[in-house]
């Protein structure tokens, strides 16, 4: 997620500026950057264009479509796909207070309204279509 991260707050850079980027925390070499985003290329998660001798990169997914896909699989894996379940782990978090548990509230309200739904179950569908699968170790 920290490579893409670069590209969705940049929009486009190369190897260099990816290392550039995420630091000296990552303590990734440039070899390293390179390898991850020829990676990332060849399973259609970025793109790049030539300019002169470098690779200029672009992400080709969002990072709603990302975190979409993500939060899926973690759903599927740990909750057997159910949305219920995942949200009934997270209100019942030690590590949610009054406000975070409002906030949420008014966000389902919301959904409910927008959806015409008084039960609040939509269509389960987002706007933005079905989302890649995201990246692994980026």
């Amino acid at each position: 997620m920290a490579i893409l991260r670069v590209f969705w707050t940049l929009g486009e850079a190369t190897t260099q500026e990816v290392h550039d980027a995420l630091g000296p925390a990552r303590r990734l070499a440039p070899t390293t950057v390179a390898t991850l985003l020829s990676r990332l290329e060849r399973r259609g998660v970025l793109a790049y264009r030539r300019r002169g001798r470098q690779h200029v990169y672009r992400a080709l997914v969002s990072e709603r479509q990302v975190r979409r896909t993500k939060v899926k699989g973690l759903m599927e894996s740990l909750f057997g796909g159910d949305p219920a379940a995942l949200v009934s782990h997270l209100v019942r978090s030690d590590e949610m207070d009054a406000d975070e548990l409002a906030r949420i509230r008014a966000l389902l309200e919301a959904h409910t309204h927008e959806s015409g739904d008084p039960e609040g179950h939509g269509d389960g569908e987002e706007a933005g279509g079905d989302s890649p699968e995201g990246p692994e170790g980026s």
